[in-house]
């Protein structure tokens, strides 16, 4: 049976916007299903509802602002209603994930650390057992002395790629950072990995998002599920 996952995205993107409300600060989320969240969102918006969004991208910042979603800054407001972002995975049961394959982990947060609630929303494939089963923890590194931060994290027993734009360019942050993707077979204690990681010198943030979820909104090929911290499904 063939999954269509772009259809599988928008669904789980329609299924997250009913925990938006009226007079909502919303944090808008980075990636291909945080783009399907935008766009739902931007429908709603144009109908009616009246919320503003706090963008954790240049890019999906240009695209809310294209789409006639009103947008603000941290200046404006420091405390968000609802973030509602993508996930490159989840563990199933604590729903702690690994972001960040976007290039903008560490706005994204910065976001999440800020709001009330962190909705997820993801397609079927994103779940897994263990973090780091299928997708390297990235971390984002200033430029300076790189090489330095990236054998001390080597020193956790991975084996730190700088990621590259194109074959002869480093990717670049939208904070003007590098980003060192690690791979981790089957994190056994993610919460100490990502205390690790963070505290070598020069290590900016790293996309282990322990403990942050409220809820994660997963569309199967049975239908959209909510998936809870507790292990509660609905």
């Amino acid at each position: 049976m063939t999954v269509d996952r772009d259809q599988l995205k928008r669904a789980a993107a329609h299924g997250a916007l009913d925990y938006v409300k009226d007079g909502m600060v919303v944090g808008l989320g980075t990636g291909s299903t945080a783009t399907c969240v935008v766009e739902a969102l931007a429908e709603r918006v144009g109908q009616g509802l009246r919320i503003v969004g706090i963008p954790t991208s240049e890019r999906t910042g240009t695209l809310a602002r294209s789409l006639g979603i009103p947008l603000a800054t941290f200046a404006e407001h420091q405390r968000i209603d609802l973030t509602i972002d993508g996930a490159d995975e989840v563990e199933r049961g604590t729903l702690n994930l690994i972001k960040g394959l976007g290039g903008a982990l560490l706005r994204e947060k910065i976001v999440a650390a800020a709001s009330r609630r962190l909705v997820i929303v993801v397609d079927q494939e994103k779940l897994v057992e263990r973090l780091g089963e299928r997708t390297s923890v990235p971390v984002e590194v200033v430029q300076f002395g790189w090489q330095s931060t990236a054998a001390a994290l080597a020193r956790l027993g991975t084996k730190p790629v700088l990621r590259h734009a194109a074959e002869d360019h480093p990717f670049i942050t939208d904070g003007g950072n590098y980003i060192l993707d690690c791979h981790f077979a089957g994190i056994a204690e993610p919460a100490r990995l990502e205390r690790r990681i963070e505290a070598i010198v020069g290590v900016v943030e790293s996309g282990l998002f322990i403990g942050r979820s409220s809820a994660v909104v997963v569309a199967t090929v049975d239908g959209v599920k909510v998936l809870t911290p507790a292990g509660g499904t609905s």
